[in-house]
């Protein structure tokens, strides 16, 4: 299932992208967690966690790599930089209120596992990936292995139909926008180079939050435990996660830097296993070595492997 040559993507080994995508979902993994924090200890909206964790990144981003930033490339590829910075902004906040609406679980499974399928099949369509068994294996193994992780993680009570609707609608647009975004930020990243790409898409995704305060007033991280994890959130789930995904990214095709995210909701469950007590149940533990093995496949097949 090796994909067709890109003349774009620059050379390097590409289990080291695929390790820097896996280190991307595990940092984002992390997050899930001091999300959950600040919304149930804190009384933090999604909106407003988005703003300042994307706000604190861009400014991280900006400290690093400001002075590299290549102007006139920038300038070029305004549109699809804009693009892919509203695309990762409004990925976030449609799962966000996805969660809101109907719990965790089938959000999480609409949101992460439908783009490596919608990439795959763009892939294919336009002629830079191959559909064969293999591939399809390796697909469904990491669909099947990340719906078993969370699949004990759902609302402990009957949802509302209007707000189940509401919640797969807003995990659908999640979907597409997530794909789109992976689909262009390779491209942005080859360009400009990861640091300069990420820098931009997380300024633009941070501006676009800002924006829709107006929709949903924000709120300011009063108190030195909500500062600090914000910190956290902006400097290690921003900056740090998005600069090693937008690296793999320019290296790794589409579908395999979407599969190697999936390993977000492995971290998340295993880091509320180890820090909240949480038991995991032995279909979780099938869907681990599930998803792993997916990673390990999807590798072991791309080219200089």
């Amino acid at each position: 299932m090796q994909p067709l040559s890109d003349p774009l993507r620059p050379p390097g080994r590409p289990t080291l992208a695929m390790a820097a995508a896996c280190g991307a979902g595990v940092l984002w993994g992390t997050g899930a967690l001091v999300v959950n924090l600040l919304v149930s200890r804190h009384g933090f909206t999604p909106a407003s966690i988005s703003f300042w964790r994307f706000a604190i990144g861009a400014a991280v981003l900006l400290l690093v790599f400001g002075r590299r930033l290549p102007g006139r490339d920038i300038a070029a590829l305004w549109r699809p930089l804009v693009g892919a910075g509203v695309a990762m902004a409004g990925y976030v906040l449609c799962w966000f209120l996805g969660i809101e609406r109907m719990g965790a679980a089938v959000p999480t499974l609409i949101a992460l596992c439908l783009p490596p399928v919608l990439v795959s099949l763009h892939g294919v369509l336009r002629g830079r990936e191959r559909l064969d068994a293999a591939r399809v294996l390796v697909l469904g193994a990491a669909l099947l292995g990340t719906g078993l992780v969370v699949s004990r993680h759902g609302p402990s009570q009957a949802v509302p139909a209007a707000d189940v609707l509401a919640g797969v609608g807003y995990s659908l647009v999640s979907a597409l926008l997530f794909a789109g975004f992976s689909l262009t930020s390779g491209r942005l990243s080859t360009r400009l180079g990861a640091g300069p790409a990420a820098t931009c898409m997380t300024l633009v995704a941070a501006v676009t939050m800002g924006l829709y305060g107006w929709v949903r007033p924000l709120q300011w991280p009063d108190g030195l435990p909500p500062q600090a994890w914000y910190l956290y959130l902006g400097v290690v789930t921003a900056a740090l996660a998005l600069l090693a995904f937008s690296w793999g990214a320019a290296r790794i095709s589409a579908t395999a830097l979407t599969v190697a995210t999936l390993i977000e909701p492995l971290t998340a469950v295993l880091l509320s296993a180890w820090l909240l007590g949480e038991a995991l149940g032995p279909l979780q533990y099938v869907g681990a070595v599930l998803l792993m093995a997916s990673i390990w496949g999807l590798g072991r097949r791309m080219p200089g492997a």
